[in-house]
């Protein structure tokens, strides 16, 4: 019954915040997801959120986000794809360069022992160009102690808040200054599809819903039987291969209720995400985990920009490989949202998971390197 009753919640609140925003100005200014992800951070925080329903929200976070990527995958056009896969590209490898310089200058200026140091810049690499599975890979890769792991995806997890709220509300006004205007957007957007709910839409909905669970559960059987690589790569990179396929069908392609329930379902994973944010784990925190998690974050983000200016990438590919890079391809439909250009969501994804690919080995070859170096 607790279960039921945490399951429940997180798709209730964020039902209640599209409802608040369809009628409500100050609401819809803000947007969904930036609502979703506060009220997440408020619940965390709070407390309320018993221990024992941790469990369900890690349910959630995983089944929302598997069934929102193919429902969004289903509207994308791919030729339009084509056009943007390029600026998507250039800008995942500017974040890369961004993030390991940053990453490299810190081992270089702070002190103390250098196998700790780097390690802080492994797990800094791996986790910014890559996301939460590769910091787990370097973890292991490198030796890095429980205590400075859990210390380190606990300081992410309050920096990581910060910056993603950052990116959802300002940055799109500031870096479209910064950087070069982003091409024209496409006959659609994710922006405004939340529809009425009527028979009809219920029924298409329902369908497009049938078909994501296909291809979630064809990812999910397929991707262990893959002999080499992540298995949870390959299950994103699966689910978003059937996503793509299942919208060369006309009747999923041109079904609005599928960007709706997809853009829903990635409400409610905002809600689960940040609804775990718990500050009780910083206490006794080393500054050092807190100067890395800070700079490397904030400081390749602006590295970044910068590059993208010199190499003239636009504003909307640098938010999304940005994104993709430091949160990981999950979080880019979020990104999206708050752009309101749906044609940088699927190369958006498509770097990020380039991301995932080279960060493991990009991480631990730099921290053997400067742990040999010494200094």
């Amino acid at each position: 019954m607790r279960d039921i009753l945490v399951a429940v919640l997180f798709l209730a609140v964020p039902l209640a915040l599209v409802l608040a925003a369809r009628h409500w100005r100050w609401a819809r200014a803000i947007g969904p997801v930036v609502l979703a992800y506060a009220a997440g951070m408020l619940l965390g925080l709070s407390g309320l959120l018993p221990a024992a329903a941790e469990p369900m929200r890690n349910t959630m976070t995983e089944a929302s986000l598997a069934l929102a990527l193919p429902l969004l995958m289903f509207g994308i056009d791919l030729r339009a794809w084509r056009h943007l896969a390029g600026p998507a590209l250039k800008g995942m490898a500017l974040a890369v360069v961004a993030v390991t310089l940053v990453a490299m200058l810190m081992f270089l200026v702070t002190s103390g022992n250098a196998d700790m140091r780097a390690q802080l810049t492994g797990l800094a690499i791996g986790m910014y160009t890559g996301g939460l599975a590769n910091l787990g890979a370097v973890k292991l890769a490198l030796g890095v102690p429980d205590a400075r792991y859990l210390m380190f995806a606990t300081v992410d997890t309050v920096v990581g808040a910060l910056y993603l709220l950052f990116m959802l509300t300002l940055a799109p006004r500031f870096f479209r200054r910064l950087l070069p205007s982003p091409a024209g957007q496409t006959g659609h957007s994710l922006a405004g599809k939340e529809l009425a709910p009527t028979g009809s839409t219920l029924f298409r909905g329902g369908l497009a819903l049938v078909a994501a669970g296909l291809c979630v559960g064809l990812a999910v059987v397929i991707a262990p039987l893959v002999p080499f690589g992540n298995k949870d790569v390959w299950t994103i990179l699966l689910i978003t291969s059937f996503g793509l396929l299942g919208g060369q069908i006309r009747f999923l392609r041109e079904n609005p209720a599928a960007s709706a329930l997809g853009m829903y379902l990635i409400y409610v994973f905002s809600f689960a995400v940040a609804a775990g944010l718990n500050l009780a784990g910083l206490a006794g925190v080393e500054m050092q985990v807190v100067a890395f998690v800070v700079i490397v974050t904030f400081g390749a983000l602006f590295l970044h920009a910068l590059l993208c200016r010199v190499f003239r990438v636009d504003a909307d590919s640098f938010m999304i490989t940005s994104v993709a890079a430091i949160m990981s391809p999950a979080f880019v439909p979020m990104v999206v949202r708050a752009l309101g250009n749906d044609r940088v969501l699927m190369s958006g994804i498509a770097a990020g998971l380039l991301g995932f690919a080279i960060g493991n080995y990009l991480a631990i070859g730099v921290a053997l390197s400067l742990a040999g170096l010494g200094g």
